[in-house]
């Protein structure tokens, strides 16, 4: 009995080990990448840590001995992917904060040509929680677009919209400044849908020249510079695990 109430489930250990998030375990363990005691496992297996041997990609995934949680900012440039590892031999995020000191993944994502604030962390409870749809804290973006943008354009942008067929979450948009070759605009946004900005700027017509993410609530990057990565402060991380 006492086994069974400490076996805990395979996502949550491996991110608990700071090899990448829950959510991405659990699209690893989908993709047959993982084993465990040397069979490919199904979503939902339990583990007991210390007992049973687990591998992603036949390499062996341990909890670290006396690991303290991390928790950084990274200001990512545009060109590189939000991931630790890539096999199409793309720049990773991972070259940019190999000074940490320690392991750690990416709490979401930031597309390919999107910059700007990035949150990584070794602890897999905080990064499941920063990334669950639940979780909505603002996240703040400022978007420069090619032209001048109409009354309408803005309007539309501000109205409920569907993506891909989903409806979503309220979207708040404000001018920042325009002048004839560009428009700055502010979007304020509670969740995240993949590439969500860029499709909601090209269902209204509007051609995105920068996207960079400058804050995630009252967590802003400040003037930390492309490519350069800070530690969270206390206070940051206990507002990021609270909000509500």
């Amino acid at each position: 009995m006492e086994e069974r109430e400490n076996k805990v489930r395979l996502q949550k250990y491996i991110a608990d080990c700071g090899l990448m998030s829950r959510r991405r375990a659990e699209e690893e363990i989908l993709a047959g990448h993982i084993s465990v005691n040397g069979e490919t496992v199904e979503l939902g297996r339990k583990i007991l840590p210390g007992v049973d041997s687990v591998e992603y990609r036949g390499v062996s995934v341990e909890m670290p001995s006396g690991a303290r949680p991390v928790y950084i900012m990274l200001n990512k440039p545009r060109g590189y992917v939000t991931t630790m590892k890539d096999e199409r031999g793309r720049k990773c995020v991972a070259s940019l904060v190999e000074g940490v000191g320690c392991r750690v993944f990416p709490c979401g994502r930031l597309d390919l040509d999107s910059e700007g604030l990035l949150l990584l962390t070794n602890d897999g409870d905080f990064a499941n929680r920063m990334m669950h749809p639940v979780h909505h804290i603002p996240k703040l973006y400022t978007v420069h677009v090619k032209g001048k943008i109409t009354e309408n354009q803005l309007l539309a942008l501000n109205s409920p919209m569907k993506i891909d067929g989903y409806a979503l979450a309220p979207v708040f948009v404000k001018i920042v400044s325009m002048k004839e070759e560009e428009t700055v605009l502010g979007f304020t946004l509670r969740e995240g849908r993949n590439r969500q900005i860029r499709k909601m700027c090209e269902q209204v017509g509007l051609t995105v020249l920068v996207l960079k993410r400058t804050a995630i609530g009252t967590v802003t990057l400040g003037n930390l510079k492309p490519g350069c990565w800070r530690h969270l402060s206390r206070a940051q991380v206990e507002y990021l695990k609270n909000y509500r």
